[in-house]
């Protein structure tokens, strides 16, 4: 298999200029069109090498792209996870142009998660070219929803992930270059605190503060974090009162959680839910739910990652395992105990950040060993 890592070296400028190409269509998870944009390109793209390609078109949100290539009769598939969205709205590139420096490729979307789009594609390409069709049938699904919480493809996601011996997920690697081998779960909650409204001045006493109410919860909220479980909640956003002459009579937090396990997840909830009001005549209401369970680091992941290590260094690949706080649409098909790589796409840093990019000597490394893992699983 050394032939696949000269092969996909070769094609390091095409990989950039693609990579390119792709940044450049901007796909903000909330702008249908501009993702339904991306996504034809990628259909486009599928189409080009074999796959027959199918579109789950999507009412307020973009489409998911499904592209499939047969394999023997009776095999599992393996299935290749990437997402098109970004969470960089339109107009960024025109602020923030694409450059190449030292090295890196430097673009909005590029290492979260373009170039892993890149890399499946030139790993499905080099099989093509170099004639080494894999014995299973291989799916890439390419979703339009990850970055605010898959609601519209995680079912297609879970349904496609049931029917695969192998789930690899062309997300960026951690910031060392390393595989990802554990996730936390992550939730969102809304808290919700109604007073009663009264004159701040004439009848200061008649009214209950909803804001001060909140000001309650957010402390006991706060104080949910638990670093030893792996456990992390954060306020993020308040809103509440209309002037400060009128007392509020109501108020709300937005809450990221993070936890470590499917049990912490199950007590943490416990608390969310369990939250009572502090002042006489003010009510609370929690609207919440854990949205990606966790991805730990169990003895199937274990075995998983030892058997992709191994193939990797058939083709002169070094990998490494890593941890991060992040959940990705991993977490949905590990949590129903199917074998998932995560992280196997471009290694570089900033994602989400201004100083977002990719490290260019990892898109053929990682092309190889996409490759490999598709032909040796």
């Amino acid at each position: 298999m050394k032939d696949l890592r000269s092969y996909f070296d070769a094609r390091t400028d095409e990989m950039v200029a693609q990579l390119q190409r792709l940044v450049e269509i901007e796909s903000p998870s909330r702008d249908k069109a501009a993702v339904d944009a991306l996504g034809a390109v990628i259909a486009g793209e599928a189409r080009a090498l074999g796959a027959t390609v199918t579109v789950d078109e999507q009412s307020d949100w973009g489409n998911h792209v499904i592209a499939r290539w047969d394999g023997s009769a009776g095999k599992k598939q393996l299935l290749i996870l990437c997402h098109m969205d970004t969470v960089w709205p339109l107009g960024t590139l025109a602020e923030r142009p694409v450059r190449i420096e030292d090295g890196y490729f430097y673009g909005a979307g590029s290492y979260d998660m373009k170039g892993g789009i890149v890399i499946a594609l030139t790993a499905l390409r080099g099989l093509r070219e170099l004639k080494r069709r894999p014995d299973r049938p291989i799916t890439a699904l390419f979703t339009s929803d990850e970055e605010i919480g898959s609601r519209t493809s995680r079912a297609l996601i879970e349904a496609e992930a049931r029917r695969s011996e192998l789930v690899l997920v062309l997300e960026p690697a951690t910031a060392d270059g390393s595989l990802k081998t554990s996730r936390k779960g992550t939730g969102g909650f809304e808290i919700t605190a109604t007073g009663v409204a009264a004159h701040a001045g004439a009848a200061h006493d008649e009214g209950v503060n909803a804001i001060e109410e909140l000001a309650h919860q957010i402390l006991a909220i706060q104080a949910m974090t638990d670093y030893a479980k792996g456990s992390t909640v954060n306020v993020g956003r308040v809103q509440g009162g209309q002037r400060t002459n009128v007392v509020p009579d109501r108020a709300t937090a937005w809450v990221d959680l993070r936890v470590s396990t499917p049990k912490e997840g199950q007590r943490m909830l416990e608390q969310f839910n369990g939250l009572k009001p502090r002042l006489r005549g003010a009510t609370v209401e929690v609207d919440g739910r854990l949205s990606r369970p966790p991805m730990p680091r169990d003895a199937l992941m274990a075995r998983t990652f030892e058997r992709a290590a191994a193939i990797a260094a058939q083709v002169g690949v070094t990998v490494t395992e890593g941890a991060t706080g992040g959940a990705s649409d991993g977490n949905f098909s590990a949590a129903l105990g199917i074998p998932t790589l995560d992280g196997l796409g471009a290694k570089g840093d900033g994602g989400h950040a201004l100083h977002e990019h990719v490290l260019i000597s990892s898109l053929p490394e990682r092309a190889t060993l996409l490759a490999a893992l598709l032909l040796n699983w």
